[in-house]
């Protein structure tokens, strides 16, 4: 199984949501978890994986990771060409390194420029950008560009989107 997780912050509460699914190339997700918990770290620039990590941490013990091959996070797995890790460097460290992170993400960060791939999908012009740890970073793009949908979003990743906000 495929995990795909994201969350939403409204007053001080974190609400995070993982899709499950079992191809790269599907529509619908097989699995929907959910959990709301308080906020646990307030934003802090750079160290972002403060509040998000313990939220993913928390969901998870819900799931059977021995059937997990591969997570999604909305964000950054490594932040430069250093290595420095991301949210989902923190997760795979985490995870003890057994299950590959990926990494997508809205906006470009320019400190990373070999640790990322530019992916555009559909009629978009605007890429989405992908990093990876525990997986070769291509393959992990082309799982992305493979993703259903037309648009430059996924829909599993869209729908993990409007889950998270409802």
């Amino acid at each position: 199984m495929i995990l795909a997780f994201d969350t939403y912050y409204y007053d001080n509460q974190a609400k995070t949501v993982c899709l499950g699914f079992h191809d790269w190339a599907d529509e619908k997700p097989a699995r929907v978890f959910t959990e709301t918990i308080d906020v646990p770290a307030e934003y802090e620039p750079g160290a972002f994986y403060k509040r998000e990590l313990p939220c993913i941490v928390s969901l998870l013990k819900q799931i059977d990771l021995n059937s997990v091959n591969a997570i999604v996070v909305d964000g950054f797995v490594v932040l430069d060409d250093a290595g420095k890790p991301g949210l989902g460097g923190w997760l795979y460290e985490y995870l003890d390194q057994k299950i590959p992170v990926i990494g997508v993400a809205k906006t470009n960060f320019a400190q990373n420029i070999a640790n990322k791939r530019a992916v555009i999908r559909g009629e978009s012009t605007k890429p989405l950008f992908v990093t990876a740890l525990g997986m070769d970073l291509d393959t992990a793009a082309g799982y992305l560009k493979n993703m259903h949908g037309a648009y430059r979003m996924p829909t599993l990743l869209k729908e993990l989107d409007r889950l998270t906000k409802s």
